[in-house]
């Protein structure tokens, strides 16, 4: 019989954290007011297959972008890392990323794909850049030899955050893999999940330090807590982002326009239009405010049981947006296509300019017409996905098995093969997802309870702030 050279270190294991998107609250967030993001089911999924102790390689495979590069770890920058005056430690606060240490790093992150156009190479440059920071930040020079690789159902580049996924799939990794993580168990104390959460949140928003410059904590706080958060600048200092742990689970359909767009282009747009127009435009944005508050106050009152009253603050939320010229035709087309069908309520979510939209199905909204409509979104070249508003947050695979039987009989460990192979969304979630009703077997999550509830006071006045972030 064939022998593995030794014995692994840990089992191979599994990470999910999902996308996000922004309900209520766009563009009005630049000036002050408040927005609620949620996370939706469609996730990033990250296998760890920890090598032999003879094998002193770390290799990151991102499949769905074509980045997979191998570093010898003994090469790596550690003395620099582990300088008495730069070590960070798994608890730290980090809220900026140290110069010395990117300068030591980023030689070893620019040696990936050299033979790509330099567009490409960039993306690929700025995902090992957030890979190599957080592992020599959490790693040693005795860290194990292993393989990440990483699959995502979320689509890239439409405005989804699947950077903050991705970071916090990778931060958890990193810190099960030095035991700071205790659980996801269902006896776990609902005080001990929450550091978890934020451990968890806190070095992944690192990573999106390394890949966006100035993130504003928003989207790696929704993936990794799940549910829902609350958004909203201060006059000074850093953002508030407060979860809403009583959001519920929504069916929702997202449509990806698949047209390009420029968030900084959408702000600039909205920025001009209030300096020309300020009295008009500041009702507009004040409006879009007060539609956020509404959706809070049912949230503590009924939970957001009301559909139709929840579906038309988002009709509304979107004909505010189109008022401020951050639509697209085919975003409207989009709009247009649901309101023929009479299935929901329809808003863009995000900087807009193309991305994506969101639809709220009506309760009584039929099957067939709803794959009606998903039939003619295809046939004009629009993507669509089945998925849930305020799904959960990080989940962990551990170990990383198909479960084949009852009570583990007949359990194998996912193939890597296979994982790098599976086809779309649909492969993906057929092989190891957490699903769309997320109830994934095997799959456990960190969860906050709803007593952790944020407190709803809401300040409107003006501030500054991250414009991509807050849209």
């Amino acid at each position: 019989m064939e022998r593995k050279p030794s014995s692994p270190l840990a089992p191979t294991f599994m990470v999910s954290a999902p996308g996000k998107v922004i309900v209520f609250g766009e563009h009005a967030a630049v000036f002050g007011k408040p927005a609620i993001a949620a996370a939706i089911s469609l996730r990033s999924y990250l296998l760890v297959t920890t090598l032999s102790k003879s094998q002193r390689i770390v290799r990151l495979n991102f499949r769905d972008i074509g980045l997979d590069h191998t570093w010898k770890i003994d090469t790596l920058p550690w003395d620099m890392f582990h300088r008495p005056d730069k070590k960070k430690f798994y608890f730290s606060l980090i809220d900026s990323l140290d110069p010395e240490l990117l300068d030591a790093m980023i030689p070893h992150a620019e040696e990936v794909s050299k033979h790509l156009p330099e567009k490409q190479r960039k993306i690929h440059v700025r995902s090992a850049t957030a890979f190599l920071y957080l592992f020599l930040s959490l790693g040693s020079l005795h860290s194990p030899g292993s393989i990440y690789t990483l699959r995502s159902t979320i689509p890239i580049g439409a405005g989804l955050r699947s950077s903050a996924s991705i970071c916090v799939c990778l931060s958890t990794a990193l810190l099960l893999q030095i035991r700071t993580l205790a659980g996801p168990h269902p006896d776990q104390p609902a005080e001990e999940a929450q550091i978890q959460i934020e451990r968890i949140s806190r070095w992944a928003f690192v990573g999106e330090l390394c890949i966006h410059g100035d993130p504003s904590g928003v989207d790696n706080a929704v993936s990794a807590g799940g549910k829902a958060v609350i958004y909203q600048r201060k006059r000074s200092g850093p953002p508030s982002v407060l979860p809403l742990n009583k959001f519920p689970e929504l069916p929702l359909l997202l449509v990806n326009t698949q047209q390009p767009r420029s968030t900084a282009t959408q702000v600039e747009k909205v920025r001009e239009l209030k300096a020309n127009h300020r009295h008009v435009t500041g009702l507009i944005l004040d409006a879009i405010g007060q539609l956020t508050s509404s959706a809070l106050a049912d949230l503590e009152t009924n939970g957001m049981s009301d559909t139709d009253r929840l579906g038309t603050m988002i009709r509304m939320n979107h004909g505010l947006l189109v008022s401020l010229g951050v639509s697209h035709p085919r975003l409207e087309r989009i709009r247009e296509l649901v309101d023929h069908a009479d299935v929901g309520w329809t808003k863009l979510t995000g900087a807009g300019g193309g991305g994506c939209a969101i639809t709220l199905f009506r309760p009584d909204a039929k099957l067939e017409t709803k794959r009606g409509l998903e039939r003619k979104f295809h046939a004009e070249g629009f993507q669509t996905y089945e998925t849930i508003l305020g799904a959960d947050g990080v989940a962990l695979l551990w170990p990383a098995l198909f479960r084949r039987g009852s009570e583990g009989e007949g359990d194998e460990e996912i193939n890597q093969e296979l994982f790098e192979k599976a086809v779309g969304v649909e492969g993906i979630e057929d092989l190891v997802g957490v699903g769309k009703s997320e109830d994934g077997e095997g799959w456990k999550f960190w969860t906050r309870t709803v007593e952790d509830q944020c407190d709803q006071s809401l300040d409107h006045g003006p501030s500054q702030g991250n414009d991509d972030e807050a849209t």
